[in-house]
């Protein structure tokens, strides 16, 4: 695999899935991780009129690197190159487009995230990249 997207949302379940990588990536010379973490939209009715576009941004990013952090620690630590990818969106569909855009081999991710619905045996988003995404998908649970 030369390149793998692994979304990741700070969520026991994506550390899994980091770690699941590492074990089928690191070492190869080829190999490229795409870190990426899809952070939701900010509704207007959720945020008070004094809240400009601005803050919503950097509220995103601060909110975006966090979750990345420890996946790229671990990445770093293991000496895997990784190229980070935060955006804004909806998680299933910016992740299949994002697999599709960078020309990605797979796709790794955790079974369930930091969602509200943190019970269901599959998540929401990992059902719909597999339902979106055109290329394999590895649920890590």
């Amino acid at each position: 695999m030369n390149k793998l997207l692994l979304p990741v949302d700070g969520s026991p379940s994506s550390l899994r899935a980091v770690e699941w990588a590492l074990l089928h990536v690191g070492g190869r010379p080829l190999a490229k991780v795409l870190l990426l973490n899809v952070q939701a939209p900010v509704l207007a009715m959720d945020v008070s009129p004094h809240v400009t576009a601005e803050m919503v941004h950097q509220l995103h990013e601060r909110a975006g690197r966090e979750a990345m952090k420890e996946a790229r620690a671990m990445l770093d630590s293991a000496g895997v190159p990784c190229e980070e990818h935060l955006l804004v969106g909806e998680p299933g569909e910016i992740i299949a487009e994002v697999a599709a855009r960078e020309g990605a081999d797979g796709i790794v991710m955790g079974t369930r995230g930091m969602g509200p619905v943190k019970s269901l045996v599959l998540g929401s988003v990992a059902t719909k990249v597999i339902h979106l995404a055109g290329t394999p998908v590895t649920l890590v649970k």
